[in-house]
């Protein structure tokens, strides 16, 4: 950038964001500050408005940090997103961030990964169309996406809104709270919705891909599940585009050898994090009926997350006869 385009860029700016932009603005701020110096820029009368730039841009700043150096501004033409940067959660590919109560802006960190993002909104949108609206609740709804240009850095991000319900806890933050397991009757509940998610999206022609504990999202309170993050998912019989580093060894043999993936795949890695939940708190039988969904080759697994739902319950029923309602806590993520 010449001192010409740095003195353009200040003085036209209405807000911080329009010159240090959402990604790595102190690095941003320091180069402005080194072409606009007066000790760089001299005293000559062009320059004379370099000046001017720097005391503009050291408002800027100010008002960067006293307004939120904790937040992000994402201007679309269409709407702005001010959102808290300290509200931020990582996701295996992108932040998320809190827009009000019940929506979350998906930023990919590496521009590489817009396609995944895109595929995300493109699975999320055929089950609005094609899924049975009754299990809507269940999966994130896609309330906005576009592409945005970082001014700092130039660099062009997919960016999904996603709306769905708050309080929700993942299913790798139960197990951190319950390190050594949650009792079976409480996990039957969680595998039982997670079922109803997977039958919903597989009766739209979608297999998530990624059925892993930071995946799954369970509202303690409500009994509620939502499973999140589809960038992943195979549409059609697609094989699946990637695998989440963290989790290589959940994924069945067809995932790994980039094969046509099936009903059959979702409820394998359903059945692990039923496990992993579980841990050696579970009966038996319980065990038996998951290790008979995570059999090697996806021909000999359940396919109908349906079927497979009725006969859980029959299993439960025998456990533990009727169901009733278990309340279940999880600890305050705010309290030290």
């Amino acid at each position: 950038m010449t001192v010409t385009e740095a003195i353009e860029l200040v003085l036209t700016a209405h807000h911080p964001a329009e010159v240090f932009g959402t990604d790595q603005t102190t690095r941003r701020y320091h180069q402005l500050a080194r072409l606009l110096h007066p000790d760089t820029a001299g005293t000559t009368a062009p320059d004379r408005r370099a000046t001017a730039a720097f005391m503009q841009l050291t408002e800027l700043w100010r008002r960067h940090l006293a307004g939120g150096r904790d937040t992000v501004t994402i201007d679309t033409g269409r709407h702005r997103y001010v959102v808290d940067r300290a509200a931020r959660y990582t996701g295996d590919l992108a932040d998320l961030y809190r827009h009000g109560d019940d929506q979350l802006v998906k930023v990919p960190r590496d521009p590489a990964n817009n396609d995944l993002i895109a595929r995300e909104a493109t699975a999320l949108t055929r089950l609005a169309e094609r899924g049975d609206p009754r299990y809507l609740p269940y999966v994130p709804r896609v309330v906005d996406e576009f592409r945005h240009r970082d001014t700092g850095t130039g660099a062009v991000r997919q960016v999904t809104v996603l709306g769905t319900a708050a309080g929700l806890r993942s299913l790798a933050e139960v197990r951190r709270a319950y390190p050594d397991g949650i009792d079976a009757r409480d996990a039957a509940w969680m595998w039982r919705r997670l079922l109803v998610a997977l039958g919903f999206a597989h009766r739209a022609g979608l297999v998530h891909g990624a059925v892993l504990p930071d995946h799954v999202l369970i509202e303690p309170d409500q009994h509620g599940v939502v499973l999140v993050d589809w960038c992943y998912a195979s549409i059609d019989g697609t094989p699946v585009p990637a695998l989440v580093p963290a989790y290589v060894d959940w994924y069945p043999d067809e995932i790994r050898r980039r094969r046509s993936p099936g009903p059959g795949t979702d409820l394998a890695m359903a059945a692990r994090c039923l496990d992993w939940l579980t841990g050696p708190r579970a009966p038996e039988p319980m065990r038996r009926f998951t290790a008979g969904c995570q059999l090697a080759a996806l021909r000999q697994r359940p396919d109908d997350a349906w079927r497979l739902l009725a006969e859980f319950d029959d299993l439960l029923e025998r456990l533990w006869g009727p169901r009733r309602f278990r309340p279940f806590t999880m600890p305050d993520p705010n309290h030290r």
